[in-house]
């Protein structure tokens, strides 16, 4: 009887929040344009919503708001991220003002390097510019070497006055801004220095511009060589020929030992094999061992794999730290190349540790064996009560309200905000809260880690990593165009994690991140509707014209792994893969991608495409078959290998 009561209760209180949404919106825009007028608006201030629609009038006028009427907001909404949106906004405009006092009093510790500066000059203004005011001032100088914000100048000022910028924490700073590449920031703190060695400073900065010979003749120290290390890295970037040459010269004047030679070879070398250059093999292998990371270490790998060198590529991958080496990726391509190389056994091997593994490699190493996908999902079985409270929490009411507006970033603020309190139960079921308001993104962010902590298991959740919305649209427009549902349904997942409204900086939109170029031309040559670009923003409409442009894109390719590949680079680059690898196995040619993203781009669709297919169907096309366009092969079934499922 309590249970029902409390869902009906949830109910009554979810339309009642439905029905004030067209009122609360019309709110914040007047609030956001000065026109708010409590007045017009009868009934909001019980909102959940309200405290936001007050922070929206009371940003407007920042610079000239009273400083009682801040204060009261704060006081009325301590502990709510709308307090803390707020504070951000009021402490500048009390640093512009000089109100000293009351920035010192409204201060919360943050990590915005701008308000710290704020609030040091606050103490400083207050007279409270003491030992701890000092040492304060000194941690944010030596905290990193790039560019700090303005208000930070007039701390930095009085503390090189009261002499708390000796010589050896301005070059603390110089160095680390060397590292960065930030010659600006190493003139400015320089300017303190005794003249001899702000010259030297200015030195300094002026290689990492343009390397000069004039560095030959360095002090030999290890501030010396550290700067020319930075300077010919930063070369190497641009032109890895010319540091390659100058290096020794340089090396020998200033005593440069293997590390320092080394992490110059790095850049050159990394510079070159990402554009498969002939000298690709030569510069990887002057590198030294002792300065390879894992990024170099896949490099090497795919250098050898380009030019279909299985034994050179086998011999590097045996060479990647224990833990690399392990990740399913780097097994199935060992066990692939020991197949290439004649040793059948040990590929088999190598192949039975990948497939554990529900990932792109891990499905493929399966197909190998000819063996079930591992897939573990955990599907949990909360109580009705403890949904029922989440979806209570006043955070995260504010939270679904506020991502229904299209507020995203304040969305975010509440939800983050509430996250801090919950333990992983209730982290995991406020996901599922999201999920039920549409908006699955949170269920990417907030699964797998918390706290700083892994939390591997909640990878299991496949149900809310994988959602399935506009299912029924989705089979309908893959049927019309004879693609895989499941294709389609990976693509929405990994261009907009089934957000209708999502925009990119490219001003691709919607739920398969359409172009509106892409999307008028696609229209037209299918002769289908086109109501412009904001049609983007139609479910329907997006899924329609997306997959009728995947199909567009198999035509041009022929086979799904090259299509994906051009949806995500465009036709260019793909055409240069092409050209460089013809005939290479689907699986080699993809690991050989030169662009990152769209090398894990192709990988996490395909493996996306696998997930969907299960949850669609309840089996699933091979991976072999699917980036190959064959559909005909027998289907897939999953099995967990494991009995390690987490119980709800």
């Amino acid at each position: 009887m309590l249970l029902s009561s409390m869902f009906l209760s949830g109910v009554a209180h979810a339309q009642n929040l439905d029905a004030q949404r067209p009122q609360i919106q019309a709110a914040l825009q007047a609030a956001e344009s000065g026109q708010f007028d409590a007045a017009r608006y009868p009934g909001l201030a019980t909102h959940p919503l309200y405290g936001w629609v007050e922070f929206a009038a009371l940003k407007r006028d920042i610079d000239t708001l009273p400083t009682a009427r801040a204060q009261s907001f704060l006081k009325r909404y301590q502990g709510q991220a709308v307090a803390d949106a707020f504070r951000v906004a009021w402490l500048p405009a009390l640093s512009r003002r000089q109100d000293w006092p009351t920035l010192l009093a409204s201060w919360t510790p943050t990590s915005n390097v701008g308000l710290q500066c704020a609030e040091l000059n606050a103490r400083q203004a207050m007279g409270k510019a003491d030992a701890q005011w000092t040492a304060d001032a000194q941690k944010l100088w030596t905290g990193s070497g790039k560019p700090l914000p303005d208000s930070c100048d007039p701390v930095f000022a009085i503390l090189g006055a009261q002499g708390g910028l000796p010589p050896a924490l301005r070059w603390e700073r110089i160095e680390k801004a060397a590292a960065e590449q930030q010659p600006a920031v190493m003139r400015s703190a320089a300017r303190g220095l005794p003249a001899s060695e702000a010259a030297q400073a200015n030195e300094y900065a002026s290689f990492l511009e343009t390397v000069t010979p004039r560095a030959l003749n360095w002090p030999r120290t290890e501030r010396s060589r550290k700067v020319a290390m930075y300077g010919l890295m930063r070369l190497a970037k641009s032109a890895p020929a010319a540091a390659e040459l100058q290096l020794p010269q340089y090396a020998t004047a200033l005593g440069m030992d293997e590390t320092e030679r080394g992490k110059v070879l790095y850049e050159a070398a990394l510079w070159t094999v990402a554009s498969y250059d002939p000298d690709s093999a030569r510069r990887l292998n002057a590198v030294p061992e002792s300065v390879y990371d894992e990024r170099l270490h896949e490099w090497r790998v795919r250098e050898a794999m380009a030019r279909g060198d299985w034994r050179a590529a086998l011999a590097a991958i045996r060479k990647m730290p224990k833990t690399q080496r392990g990740d399913s990726r780097w097994l199935y391509f060992e066990g692939r190349l020991e197949e290439e190389t004649g040793n059948k056994a040990g590929a088999q091997r190598l192949f039975q540790e990948a497939a554990k593994s529900a990932t792109f490699h891990g499905f493929l190493a399966a197909d190998r064996l000819d063996q079930p996908y591992a897939l573990c999902a955990w599907i949990p079985n909360d109580s009705a009560q403890a949904q029922a409270a989440i979806a209570r929490d006043p955070a995260i009411v504010r939270a679904m309200e506020l991502w229904k507006l299209e507020r995203v970033g304040w969305a975010t603020s509440e939800w983050n905000s509430a996250l801090t309190r919950f333990d992983d139960t209730q982290r995991r079921i406020a996901v599922e809260v999201a999920r039920d308001n549409g908006w699955f993104d949170r269920a990417v962010f907030s699964l797998g880690k918390a706290g700083g902590q892994s939390r591997p298991e909640e990878l299991r959740l496949y149900e809310l990593r994988f959602p399935l919305h506009h299912d029924a649209t989705i089979r309908r427009e893959a049927a019309k165009q004879a693609i895989d549902p499941a294709w389609v349904a990976a693509e929405i997942r990994a261009e907009s994690l089934f957000n209708p409204k999502a925009r990119s900086g490219a001003n691709a939109m919607g739920l398969m991140q359409v172009l509106p170029g892409t999307g008028a031309t696609v229209a037209r040559s299918q002769g289908l509707p086109w109501g412009g670009a904001a049609s983007l923003y139609d479910s329907d409409t997006n899924i329609m014209l997306g997959t009728a442009y995947l199909r567009q894109m198999l035509n041009k390719y022929g086979t799904p792994y090259v299509a994906i590949a051009a949806y995500n680079a465009g036709p260019t680059p793909t055409a240069r893969w092409q050209s460089q690898r013809p005939g290479f196995d689907a699986d080699f040619w993809i690991e050989t991608i030169s662009y990152k993203e769209t090398r894990e781009y192709v990988a996490r669709i395909l493996a996306f495409s696998v997930i969907y297919d299960w949850r669609l169907t309840g089996n699933a096309l091979p991976v072999t078959d699917r980036m190959l366009g064959r559909s005909g092969g027998k289907r897939k079934s999953f099995t967990c290998p494991t009995a390690l499922v987490p119980k709800s």
